[in-house]
């Protein structure tokens, strides 16, 4: 007996082996029942297309599940995504330190490292020295180059998503219009010997938004981080997808003109940014003037960590700065979450955002809002960088791709 026409997946054709797979990564379908009654393919289909991720190594058998039929009867099989059969591989730059990690396919980390990396030094040379911090990372946790299926990579600039390339980034001379992902691809295989692998790129505050809405806020359909370091940028993650804009430049709020720092040059070659008078780098500049060492957002952000009264108030001002450009996002998105991260991200800081943030926002805007400060810390970069490897790669018409290239 033929089964029923199985319904339309992507691109208008039957439901492929691929869109099976995200219905078990997400839980909507989790047993072949289901996964028939969810796609409307017969039995006999349902199983060939499993069949052919079982032979990839993508999914296995669970436990059996509940008996769904009252008269009994064997429980069904659970299936589930193996996230054992590859390892992704992720960095995070700032200006001058930069973290890389080791991740198996759900986000967790498996070896990691930190060390200074200067973006300005250009990306030849950041970018060869990160394939070295990779195959140190894989022979650290003991694995086979050859299992990296993906390497994600956050940068402190607007990227083009298309194509993987920084645009006119204040922050990262010398790399605009970079080809980072041959360069990266290129570093690993001439530190581990393994072929290419895809590598992906994205900006940092997107990607700390992207990990720290997948890990903590997952419900949270408005979610939006601002980072505060060096400079100050915006992530904005919407029904569970990152939103660039048009080509990359959406949260870029650090540049958004305000009067305080109307006489203040910013480095992007413009006066009064935000970014010029509110972030790290600002408030370093205001300590040394005042007599206090600071080279950077991460000097204060020590500072900051001992209780220091000058920057403390100084912290607390930017905050405040930042407050009044962020009432106006927050009443233009409606938010559930605003996230406060980076340097600056401690209690001085997010007091002076709160005050100016409910005095200018619209009561309708911050009525349910949450105002907290990250969760992930200094991993939010690589777990997103991590995430958004593992998303692409698994997204049904790629999975299909890599399912034929792998001959099942």
């Amino acid at each position: 007996m033929t089964g029923q026409p199985g319904r339309t997946g992507r691109g208008g054709s039957q439901a492929s082996a691929g869109d099976l797979l995200e219905l078990v990564r997400s839980g909507r379908a989790t047993t072949r029942g289901a996964l028939q009654q969810a796609t409307g393919l017969s039995r006999a289909t349902v199983g060939q297309r499993l069949e052919r991720l079982f032979r990839a190594g993508w999914l296995r058998e669970g436990a059996g599940g509940p008996v769904d039929s009252p008269l009994g009867g064997r429980p069904s099989i659970t299936l589930e995504f193996d996230d054992e059969h590859a390892v992704v591989l992720a960095a995070d730059l700032d200006t001058r330190h930069a973290r890389a990690a080791l991740l198996t396919l759900t986000g967790e980390i498996l070896a990691e490292r930190s060390g200074t990396l200067v973006v300005e030094d250009g990306p030849e040379a950041v970018l060869g020295a990160l394939g070295g911090w990779f195959a140190e990372l894989l022979e650290r946790a003991g694995h086979r180059a050859g299992e990296v299926c993906g390497i994600g990579l956050a940068v402190p600039g607007p990227v083009d998503s298309e194509t993987g390339r920084v645009v006119q980034p204040p922050i990262m001379p010398g790399w605009d219009g970079y080809d980072i992902r041959g360069r990266l691809a290129r570093a690993f295989t001439e530190h581990t010997g393994a072929g290419a692998v895809p590598v992906l790129v994205d900006n940092d505050a997107n990607l700390m938004a992207y990990g720290e809405q997948r890990t903590s806020y997952p419900d949270c359909s408005a979610f939006v981080l601002v980072k505060v370091s060096t400079g100050i940028g915006a992530g904005v993650v919407v029904d569970g997808s990152i939103y660039r804009g048009i080509d990359g430049g959406a949260g870029d709020i650090g540049h958004i003109r305000v009067p305080e720092g109307a006489e203040t040059l910013c480095r992007c070659g413009s006066y009064g940014c935000l970014a010029a008078v509110a972030s790290g780098g600002a408030v370093a500049r205001r300590l040394v003037e005042a007599g206090v060492p600071a080279a950077s957002g991460s000097d204060v952000r020590q500072l900051l960590a001992t209780g220091h009264p000058d920057a403390a108030g100084l912290a607390r001002e930017a905050g405040r700065r930042v407050g009044e450009v962020l009432a106006t996002v927050v009443t233009l998105l409606n938010p559930g979450v605003l996230m406060i991260a980076g340097d600056l991200a401690g209690t001085p800081f997010v007091t002076g955002v709160r005050e100016l943030l409910y005095q200018r926002a619209l009561p309708r805007s911050t009525a349910h809002l949450e105002v907290v400060t990250s969760r992930l810390g200094e991993r939010a970069g690589l777990v997103g960088a991590g995430a958004l490897v593992v998303e692409y790669l698994y997204a049904p018409e790629r999975a299909e791709e890599r399912l034929r290239a792998l001959g099942v």
